[in-house]
């Protein structure tokens, strides 16, 4: 379950890619790229994906989004939950 104290990283079983203002993760199956279920990402989409690095929490990623989209951080929290909610298969999540 991802928690505000989560660390995030990126699983060895996707690629991204960005390609102009696009993002996509590719996932792969046993390291080829499947193709069939691309995932293309928004502009919020691609700076929580940027944002997960290893090192920092959840928490540490929703403040950064209220800085860089001059929200509150009720909707940056919301957002950014439910967002990683989506991208659950992409990312690795450790709870300290």
């Amino acid at each position: 379950m991802i928690a505000k104290t989560s660390i995030l990283s990126h699983s060895s079983s996707v690629v991204s890619k960005r390609i102009g203002d696009e993002y996509l993760l590719v996932p792969l199956t046993d390291n080829i790229a499947d193709m069939d279920s691309l995932y293309r990402l928004n502009t919020t989409g691609a700076f929580i994906w940027d944002a997960i690095d290893g090192k920092k929490s959840v928490s540490e990623i929703i403040i950064l989004m209220v800085e860089e989209f001059d929200t509150d951080i009720d909707e940056a929290e919301r957002d950014t939950l439910l967002f990683l909610e989506e991208i659950n298969s992409f990312i690795t999540v450790q709870n300290p």
